[in-house]
């Protein structure tokens, strides 16, 4: 009884030195790549700045992999009213929580994937900070990587289909299919029973058709539009995934049925009143941001459930993430990767390794 109570001590002695170690080893400045200022040649600085302070139910995550999406590189030229410079940039982000509060969940050792809130520095550092309701645990069998191409992509794709109110039968059409975003939504709308047509590059086709897509049109046909609408009639289709916005958006509209469903990635061009008039569409536009934007406590946590819904779904194999090309953590490479995002050309998703 003597020897059992000793070894306790000494477990419990362990524990809490384990816990200083968390606490006492950590560093107090740490590499960031933020933006001095925002410039059209998305030039980026690697800085040491201090560890951020972690709020009462908020984690410190050490970060191991950030996810870059277009509404990076489009920041990165116009910067964000909220911003302060220098600003850390990254909006996606895993990795493994390092302090938190006793009895808050997730706990230290946790490894988390979350969507971070644009009001704030972002979390392209060695560490971040979050509020804890806004993560979600990352299954064991998924790599850090793999989930690093979910939060922004995989989220809007799933708020699409949730604002379409996709249905079994239905046509929904969804632009730009080898998209990161195209990719979940083209396998969400199939497991929702519906018939797929997406556009594509000609180099792209057999991905979009193992993903699910139906019908798969060259984005680079000059005769697209004549295509599409012969191929779906004069009906047209119940549903649009707009992601290109611009020009983009009236094509998609006029390819719609009378009162379709469109929801849109991208601000709302102008759009010609007859337009408006003849189809009377229903548009929904997708904002990640407006959960941060609007202060709705329920938004983001919803965020938070959405998430745990896409790691689910991909833990049990139902769906698929895009490729992934890992960026080296500088700024140089980052700048780089971010070019790439505006000037297309490149499939699947870039995500920066950090860890």
């Amino acid at each position: 009884m003597e020897l059992w109570f000793k070894d306790l001590i000494i477990f419990e002695c362990f524990m809490l030195n384990s816990n200083e170690i968390n606490i006492i080893d950590l560093p107090k400045s740490m590499r960031a790549i933020v933006l001095v200022k925002p410039n059209d040649e998305l030039t980026l600085s690697e800085v040491q700045i201090p560890l951020p302070i972690r709020g009462e139910q908020e984690l410190l995550v050490k970060v191991e992999y950030v996810g870059l999406n277009p509404i990076d590189a489009e920041l990165v030229k116009t910067g964000f009213c909220d911003w302060q410079y220098p600003h850390t940039i990254g909006f996606d982000a895993v990795g493994t929580v390092v302090e938190a509060k006793k009895g808050l969940f997730p706990n230290v050792g946790d490894r988390v994937m979350w969507h971070a809130n644009i009001e704030k520095q972002g979390i392209l550092s060695d560490y971040a900070t979050v509020p804890n309701f806004a993560v979600s645990v990352v299954p064991n069998n998924i790599s850090g990587s793999d989930a690093a191409t979910l939060p922004c992509s995989g989220m809007a794709a799933l708020i699409a289909m949730k604002k379409l109110q996709v249905t079994q039968g239905e046509v929904i059409f969804i632009d730009a299919g080898a998209s990161s975003v195209g990719q979940f939504a083209i396998q969400f709308a199939k497991s929702l029973g519906a018939d797929v047509f997406t556009t594509a590059a000609k180099r792209n086709h057999k991905l979009v058709k193992q993903l699910g897509a139906d019908f798969v049109f060259d984005s680079q046909d000059d005769k697209l539009h004549q295509k599409i609408s012969s191929e779906i009639g004069p009906e047209g289709f119940d549903a649009v995934l707009d992601s290109l916005g611009g020009e983009f958006t009236a094509r998609n509209i006029e390819l719609m049925r009378f009162c379709g469903r469109i929801a849109c990635l991208k601000p709302l061009p102008f759009l010609e009143p007859a337009l408006m008039f003849r189809k009377a569409p229903n548009i929904g536009i997708i904002s990640l941001a407006g959960a941060w934007l609007s202060n709705s406590l329920c938004a983001q946590q919803k965020m938070g459930f959405m998430s745990n819904e896409l790691l689910d779904a991909v833990a049990k194999n139902s769906v698929h993430t895009p490729e992934v090309t890992l960026v080296n953590f500088s700024a140089k490479d980052v700048s780089y990767a971010l070019h790439t995002q505006i000037n297309g050309g490149f499939t699947g998703k870039q995500v920066i390794k950090v860890g």
